[in-house]
């Protein structure tokens, strides 16, 4: 590290306490951000202060936020989404399919709209794009966060998330969808006068091992007035399918394929 005076250590600490930016102190004197940044770690520890990064965490520090926006992250966290917190690291990923570029930007401003202040990166991987969102308070905001997968233990709504859901189902239903869903055509076969016709038709899937997940999306259909359907895999009804006309109509108004 570059020596610097006792003199210019001694203004730039002064600047700082009055709350000047690093990067403005390190520019006004001409000095490495990084020297400026340790000099502000040192005064700190000198006066037995404790550093805490700021944050603009609805649980925390009581603010309003974008619910609309959080009742859509909040599906997309249980479908595609996961926390990893350690000791010096913790970040929201939501994955999505690289292909779906709509996808990834509304996942990215979900996570800006409910906290603006963490910073939000896209980390390119193999098929799918990792967006992340750097701040320990999403654990915060999704208390459903904790060891192992999340069909392996209880995922349970706290009240106010509920209270979200009721208010917005529909962006919560459409980030489930988003996640662990999609809309595709089927079709079938019938004999019309004797003659073996086929007929298509559009249907939504929603795909989740977690029988909790499941019914937080079941029954936020149902309010909807939403008409589903259980279809077995292996025996097991990990997908719940959505196939009258009627119900894929509004599903088409309200959440449609991803893109």
């Amino acid at each position: 590290m570059e020596q610097h005076s006792p003199s210019i250590r001694a203004h730039a600490v002064a600047l700082m306490r009055q709350g000047v930016p690093n990067r403005i102190v390190a520019e006004r004197l001409g000095i490495p951000r990084g020297t400026v940044g340790w000099w502000r770690s040192e005064d700190r520890r000198a006066r037995g202060e404790r550093y805490e990064q700021p944050t603009d965490c609805p649980r925390c520090t009581g603010r309003s936020f974008d619910r609309a926006a959080y009742a859509y992250l909040l599906g997309l966290y249980l479908g595609d989404g996961h926390i990893v917190s350690k000791r010096q690291q913790h970040h929201l990923s939501i994955y999505c399919n690289a292909a779906q570029t709509g996808l990834v930007a509304a996942a990215e401003q979900a996570m800006r709209q409910v906290m603006p202040l963490p910073s939000v990166s896209q980390r390119p991987k193999p098929g799918c794009v990792e967006v992340k969102s750097y701040t320990r308070h999403w654990t915060c905001m999704f208390p459903q966060h904790g060891p192992g997968l999340k069909h392996d233990r209880p995922i349970v709504l706290e009240p106010w998330q509920q209270a979200v859901v009721d208010a917005h189902p529909w962006e919560f239903v459409r980030g489930l969808i988003h996640s662990d869903g999609c809309r595709f055509t089927n079709w079938t076969t019938r004999v019309v006068a004797g003659e073996r016709k086929r007929y298509e038709y559009p249907r939504y899937f929603f795909t989740n091992k977690s029988d909790d997940i499941r019914k937080l999306y079941t029954d936020t259909l149902d309010t909807l007035g939403i008409e589903w359907t259980h279809c077995t895999r292996d025996g097991t009804p990990y997908n719940i399918s959505v196939a009258r006309k009627a119900s894929v109509a509004l599903m088409d108004v309200h959440v449609g394929p991803k893109y």
